[in-house]
């Protein structure tokens, strides 16, 4: 039925037309083709090779049940990787990140993911073995056209308990931030002081037996300054938040250029609890206020270590 029509429509069209669209065909193939040798050329050795080490479980089509695709993977996180070098940073404590099932669990500023980016590199290309993380993304990242996709081919899944759960139980490392978009939108004044904790990590650790690794970024903070969340616009944008930077109208749009700041990510010693996932709220809250604790500790620390903004 269906080659019957195309014959059809091909004989309705005329030869020169017809000559035309086969020629315009020919060309984006070529197009595409380039594009993807190109590709490879982008591809890191170094990160090609710690993905390959892991043990990718995928399907005929190159892909794991969550959307992962570690030949695409190998492409964006050598991408990222220039994103790592930008930022030049330090890693304290990475050989505290275990091999199997674990909740990665750091705070989170700076407007933009600069500070999972940075994590999400270091766990790859430093940790013993390479770990990739499975961040934990807002449910409005999946509404961004091309970012949903490229995050998902990179290991990023929706933030729902049934995903983190069914991502530990397959021994996974889980990037979760429990201060959400309230954290990555903080203004300045309120730089690396910690927004209340979500719950929602320590159940799935409880109901999993999932070791959780308090994590401090410094220097995210300071790369992009927000002095005023504008929420009237936000909430027309339909996003989390719009930072106002002390920069504008001055620089314009390069206001949101993040800064060459110094990261520095201190990877605490693993945190292990017990008892039911389903306790009461107020007995799950003293558990997370135990994570929250020592996250903020890690972070005077390090910020006491830390010598300049950009040195």
């Amino acid at each position: 039925m269906l080659k019957r029509t195309l014959d059809s429509v091909t004989r309705e069209v005329p030869p020169d037309l017809l000559l035309k669209w086969n020629e315009i065909l020919s060309r984006l193939t070529s197009l595409a083709q380039l594009a993807k040798e190109a590709r490879h050329h982008w591809i890191d050795p170094t990160v090609s090779a710690a993905i390959d080490s892991l043990p990718n479980r995928v399907n005929s089509q190159g892909f794991d049940p969550w959307g992962f695709s570690p030949q695409e993977a190998k492409f964006y996180y050598s991408l990222a990787r220039h994103v790592y070098d930008y930022f030049r940073p330090e890693i304290f404590g990475i050989e505290n990140v275990p091999a199997g099932r674990v909740l990665i669990v750091p705070n989170h500023s700076g407007q933009l993911p600069f500070d999972g980016i940075v994590v999400a590199v270091a766990t790859l290309l430093s940790a013993k073995p390479p770990r990739l993380v499975r961040a934990m993304a807002e449910r409005w990242v999946s509404t961004l056209p091309f970012v949903n996709e490229m995050f998902a081919r990179s290991g990023v899944v929706l933030g729902d308990p049934i995903n983190c759960r069914n991502l530990l139980e397959d021994d996974q490392a889980i990037l979760v931030f429990p201060e959400g978009a309230r954290g990555s939108g903080k203004i300045y004044q309120q730089r690396y002081k910690l927004v209340t904790f979500g719950r929602g990590f320590m159940r799935l650790a409880l109901q999993s037996k999932t070791p959780i690794v308090p994590v401090a970024v410094i220097g995210a903070e300071e790369s992009i300054i927000s002095i005023h969340d504008w929420r009237g616009l936000a909430k027309l944008l339909r996003a989390p938040y719009v930072p106002i930077s002390p920069l504008l109208p001055l620089l314009g749009p390069l206001a949101y250029f993040p800064l060459p700041t110094k990261f520095r990510v201190y990877f605490g010693e693993p945190m292990y609890f017990d008892g039911p996932f389903d306790d009461e709220d107020s007995v799950i809250q003293r558990k997370v206020d135990q994570v929250q604790d020592r996250v903020q500790q890690l972070i005077d620390e390090g910020l006491l270590q830390r010598r300049s903004v950009f040195f």
